[in-house]
């Protein structure tokens, strides 16, 4: 016989933050809500748990069903409990994140959402629920991140100049950085192999092209490292 709980409980629920790099934007994955409350409003990808579902599936779940984005590695990214976050009952959310190359995904709406787009994060609607609490949250740790572990490399293309590299930083941190200090710091990390290679059919001058050596790139993943810029 199953044991039942004698005190009421809160719901729960799983919200994703999808950040897509787009040349020199960085936007974030929302749709529109199709039901109350909040209809009509925009939100992020989520939604509720199934009982005897682990919440990590219910994210890659709620995220493929309300927006055909699927594939995507998503990292946990903080518990948000406040009991009146949601109008209609307690609800706890595990929020997830991660970066994505918008290019590689085509979204398209399902399920409770009307519709599924990408927005540039200096043009964000208003949000509903708390989820402007949520995106403000995932932001600050993208942009943290890029100082201690090498996310987003993999959105760069096997072989590329250190120009690109600087950009992918720059769209993250939303600032310019310093040509000589980023090369300098970048290059000393020895995750860098320069090729016998440069840029084709560019219009400026050509670059020395590049590419990450995996193990010692890994190690960096498993690891981390100080990237001060």
């Amino acid at each position: 016989m199953p044991h039942t709980y004698k005190y009421a409980r809160p719901a729960l629920t799983v919200d994703c933050v999808v950040f897509g790099l787009d040349k020199d934007d960085l936007k974030v994955l929302l749709i529109q809500r199709d039901l109350e409350p909040f209809a009509g409003r925009w939100a992020l990808p989520g939604g509720f748990v199934n009982v005897g579902e682990a919440v990590n599936v219910a994210a890659r779940r709620e995220l493929e069903e309300e927006t055909g984005v699927g594939r995507v590695f998503l990292e946990q990214l903080y518990t948000f409990g406040a009991p009146d976050r949601d109008p209609r009952e307690h609800v706890v959310s595990v929020a997830y994140y991660a970066l994505v190359k918008l290019s590689d995904h085509r979204v398209q709406a399902a399920t409770d959402a009307r519709h599924a787009a990408w927005f540039s994060m200096d043009d964000i609607p208003k949000l509903a629920f708390d989820h402007p609490k949520i995106l403000k949250t995932a932001h600050e740790r993208l942009r943290s991140k890029v100082r201690y572990q090498p996310i987003g490399f993999e959105l760069l293309p096997p072989r590329f100049p250190l120009r690109a590299l600087q950009h992918l930083y720059e769209v993250i941190l939303k600032r310019e950085l310093d040509k000589r200090n980023f090369r300098k710091k970048i290059l000393s990390m020895g995750v860098l192999e320069e090729l016998d290679e440069i840029e084709t059919d560019v219009a400026h001058r050509a670059a020395r092209l590049y590419r990450f050596e995996k193990r010692k790139y890994n190690r960096l993943v498993k690891e981390g490292f100080n990237f001060e810029i």
